[in-house]
């Protein structure tokens, strides 16, 4: 059977829940994966309100959608970053407070571990509805950022020492280990979307992430492969190499060396859909990424979570983007063979 196709609901946080779902399903979506951001999922309101993940689950019973994992992005954002005015416009009123850069990272960090305990709470709740569509990969899971305090540093000049480099590693690690053991009492995994401004942007900086905290067995990967791509990374080695560490995965595309020369890698301070940009993101089969070979990958490493679709194409109408991107990748994903392709040749076989 092939995966469960999902959108991620971050990217319409703008339309209400209740309005948002129908046109989900319309769209041809198996389910979704909720944003805890707009009304979509409400950290506070599923640990405080009994009433609160009830109606959640019967909103998609609705419109017969599933759900295999939220995501907390925006505040995960805030945990390692260097904190300015930026933040405030994306984080919880609670959460910001009065500004206070380490508060702020504190009251981060409290919120991510409560997301852990939201989901825990949000999946027992619908463990029977669920019981009736695919279980994918069987895992509970909070997708999410990290921030970074280094990624300032990314070109190193002035000359940034390895030493430099360690210390921001070493704080995400003493950040996060108390929020892994947190997600770990929950029986829930964390899966960072490895992107640029997050601690892991690449497959080498992933690696010494997971070094950072001491290879905690609930710390692993959100998969994108759209943040590799224009960086010149291999996307498809990266599923071969964390595969025991990706417990979902975003198809998302992008396009790269179409700009005109006059913008590079790091984007030029211009903005999406300019041009004269190197790379920009596509609707899912319109941009580079080889999702034939991400598919087959998948595959190889036994990936049975959800193919969660995260839209963004500047220059598309996004329910015409979401809806072929939907089919796109229902077309594309593929079930694995069970039986060796030439088996039959074996008369015992016949």
């Amino acid at each position: 059977m092939s995966r469960p196709v999902t959108l991620f609901t971050g990217q319409w946080a703008d339309i209400p829940a209740e309005e948002l779902f129908p046109k989900v399903k319309a769209m041809g979506f198996d389910g979704v994966e909720l944003a805890c951001w707009g009304d979509h999922f409400d950290v506070q309101a599923a640990l405080n309100d009994p009433a609160y993940i009830p109606a959640r689950w019967e909103l998609l019973k609705k419109h017969g959608l599933a759900c295999y994992a939220i995501s907390n992005h925006l505040v995960g954002q805030a945990i390692c970053d260097p904190i300015d005015e930026r933040h405030k416009s994306i984080l919880p009123g609670h959460v910001w407070g009065d500004g206070d850069a380490e508060g702020v990272r504190q009251r981060a960090a409290q919120e991510l571990i409560d997301t852990a305990k939201a989901a825990r709470k949000f999946f027992d709740a619908g463990k029977d509805y669920m019981s009736s569509h695919p279980a994918g990969s069987g895992k509970t899971v909070v997708n999410g950022f990290t921030g970074s305090s280094i990624w300032g540093a990314l070109y190193a000049f002035p000359p940034t020492s390895q030493e430099y480099i360690q210390k921001g590693f070493d704080d995400f690690g003493k950040r996060f280990k108390p929020i892994l053991d947190a997600f770990e009492k929950e029986d829930v995994y964390f899966a960072l979307e490895v992107h640029p401004t997050e601690i892991a942007f690449d497959i080498a900086s992933a690696a010494r992430a997971i070094e950072a905290v001491g290879g905690h067995k609930r710390f692993g990967f959100n998969y994108d492969p759209s943040h590799l791509g224009y960086q010149g990374v291999d996307y498809v080695k990266f599923i071969y190499q964390f595969s025991e560490r990706i417990h979902h995965a975003h198809m998302k595309d992008v396009w790269w060396g179409h700009g005109d020369g006059t913008v590079g890698v790091f984007g030029g301070h211009t903005n999406f859909c300019d041009a004269r940009r190197y790379w920009d993101f596509r609707s899912v089969g319109r941009g580079d990424i080889n999702f034939e070979e991400v598919i087959v990958a998948l595959n190889d490493t036994r990936y049975n979570g959800p193919l969660s679709i995260e839209w963004e194409d500047g220059r598309m109408d996004r329910f015409h983007g979401a809806t072929e991107s939907c089919a796109f990748i229902k077309g594309l994903d593929f079930p694995r063979n069970t039986v060796a392709f030439d088996a039959a040749f074996d008369k015992s076989n016949q």
